[in-house]
């Protein structure tokens, strides 16, 4: 058994599946399910129930996960540690964006930051806010993007954007006049809202029924492009970032400020508090930091529409 071993286990664990694990790590199936295999016989204990293409975890496959989980934490920090003792500035780390926030504010940073340090690769996966902090927390992630406050004090932060969510609606709907409105009058409206691994998803409608009624919700989805096309049909309404807001076409929907309440939207960068920062990591950190600021991230985001 080597870290390899491990890592293989670990990838097949996170997938529930030995094809997407091998796609992940760039290696032949048939090379991971043997080495899972070998796990086995050498634990004397069977990790994985297979059924078909998909696979889930035994509860020893729960314990040894757990354990693997720890191991590679701890492996990635000793040679985290090592490279920067060495002073290598090589690096490679895994950055967690929600989709509607990776094409407003990071296309640019990334190149900029390749161009300052080229031997730094960056791995993105693109998940909803939920799901990019609970890998943080796992350690599937070295920092990723996350709707604040989050939930869980390990984590550590500096925000880069403080804004409110907007109200979209067709041109045609009795609101679109209006200069503001408040969110007891969308009531009787139907809503089109991004799916549950969303942060934005529990916080609208938390704020609706803070309103005093429960939002009725007839289509989800990942993509803030679709769910503004939704609202252009006259299909629903949404409520969307004033940064996403400017991406819209302005033509097809209006877009009205919400009060009473304001619901704020508020992005941070986020990493685990209690863990050794690679190089890569602690760059990056002050990098986007310093490129995030207020000014520039007017500078780095679209116009506002006329």
């Amino acid at each position: 058994m080597d870290i390899r071993h491990l890592q293989y286990f670990l990838e097949v664990a996170r997938q529930q599946s030995f094809t997407k694990a091998a796609d992940v790590l760039y290696i032949t199936q048939p090379t991971i399910s043997k080495t899972v295999k070998s796990l086995e016989e050498e634990l004397g204990v069977t990790l994985l129930d297979r059924y078909g293409k998909q696979v889930q975890l035994t509860d020893a496959g729960h314990v040894f996960f757990r354990q693997a989980l720890e191991i590679e934490k701890s492996f990635r920090s000793l040679s985290s540690e090592l490279d920067d003792l060495m002073n290598l500035k090589k690096g490679h780390l895994r950055i967690g964006l929600p989709p509607m926030v990776g094409s407003s504010f990071f296309p640019m940073i990334i190149g900029e930051f390749h161009k300052a340090y080229p031997q730094v690769s960056i791995q993105l996966f693109e998940d909803g806010a939920k799901k990019v902090e609970a890998d943080v927390i796992s350690g599937a992630l070295d920092i990723g993007v996350a709707v604040l406050p989050t939930v869980d004090e390990l984590l550590d932060h500096f925000v880069f954007v403080q804004e409110k969510l907007n109200l979209l609606v067709h041109p045609s709907h009795p609101l679109a006049g209006k200069k503001s409105v408040a969110l007891h009058e969308l009531e009787q409206d139907a809503f089109v809202l991004f799916r549950e691994d969303f942060a934005l998803h529990d916080r609208i409608i938390a704020a609706c029924q803070q309103a005093g009624f429960q939002p009725r919700v007839v289509y989800e989805s990942s993509q803030w492009d679709l769910l503004s096309a939704m609202v252009a049909a006259n299909l629903g309404v949404a409520l969307l970032p004033e940064t996403i807001c400017r991406e819209v076409d302005h033509m097809r929907v209006r877009i009205i400020p919400v009060i009473e309440p304001v619901i704020p939207w508020q992005l941070g960068m986020i990493w685990r508090k209690d863990r050794y920062l690679s190089f890569a990591t602690r760059e990056w950190i002050g990098f986007t930091q310093s490129m995030l600021g207020e000014q520039r991230v007017k500078s780095i985001t679209r116009p506002e529409h006329p």
